[in-house]
């Protein structure tokens, strides 16, 4: 079974249309760890393309503020600004769907599927360290990941020494593979579709191919210039729509 894994599309709709365009015939099932909504302009369309993809699929944060059911005040003022116009905008039908996304961990065999850590849905794995509690919580090899919108990851290996993920993704350059040891445990973030901050603007996305235990890191480009003239015209604030362009 080769498995799409998505992440953090943000209502991104030209982001997600250019990594399914590319992922065309490459996968049998997709994945999203959460965050389907957030920050872009087209929180309708995205879930409507979502809901019609049918993925395996766990909630993010920016899903429980489209909803209410996270405290507003927990996040800056311009994630805030976005998820009280996401609220505004979605329709109810949508709106239905997001709230029946599950909570992660959702586990399957071989793998695991979170959106921020095995301890905290909400927790941002950016550090070792912090890495390190999942990946020692965790029974199964490969656990996949999002929330930091920063394609990589980390890996502990069962002698015990553990390290960074970090796809080789220069100007270019638009794969990079990793292969998966089972007798060890990898949490592998595939990066943002829609809001990359690892400065390289390009939607990030991964393939996990279970028969071969290889999972391929993508790049794709898309024309941003659209998606920045959609969140003008929708008055979201403009350091995120610089941010798209910048990568960070």
């Amino acid at each position: 079974m080769r498995f799409l894994i998505l992440s953090d599309i943000h209502s991104n709709l030209e982001a997600l249309e250019a990594v399914m365009q590319r992922a065309r015939g490459e996968y049998d099932r997709a994945m999203c760890c959460g965050d389907v909504v957030g920050y872009g302009p087209n929180p309708n369309e995205v879930t409507e393309y979502i809901r019609e993809l049918d993925p395996l699929i766990v909630r993010g944060n920016h899903e429980k503020a489209a909803l209410g059911l996270v405290d507003l005040t927990l996040f800056n003022p311009l994630a805030k600004k976005a998820a009280l116009w996401t609220q505004s905008v979605l329709t109810t039908e949508n709106s239905d769907y997001l709230q029946g996304i599950p909570s992660g961990p959702l586990d399957e065999s071989q793998f695991t599927l979170i959106h921020g850590s095995l301890l905290d849905e909400d927790e941002y794995l950016v550090d070792l360290d912090e890495a390190l509690q999942t990946l020692q919580k965790t029974w199964n090899p490969l656990t996949f990941f999002g929330h930091t919108h920063v394609q990589g990851g980390f890996v502990l290996f069962k002698d015990s020494r553990a390290g960074f993920l970090n796809p080789e993704m220069k100007k270019g350059i638009y794969e990079s593979q990793l292969r998966i040891d089972l007798e060890g445990k990898f949490l592998v973030n595939p990066g943002s579709v829609g809001q990359p901050r690892d400065y390289d603007w390009r939607a990030a996305y991964a393939i996990y191919d279970q028969a071969q235990q290889l999972v391929r890191y993508f790049r794709a480009e898309y024309p941003v210039e659209i998606t920045q003239e959609k969140m003008r015209a929708a008055q979201l604030p403009q350091y995120l729509i610089d941010r798209l362009s910048l990568g960070r």
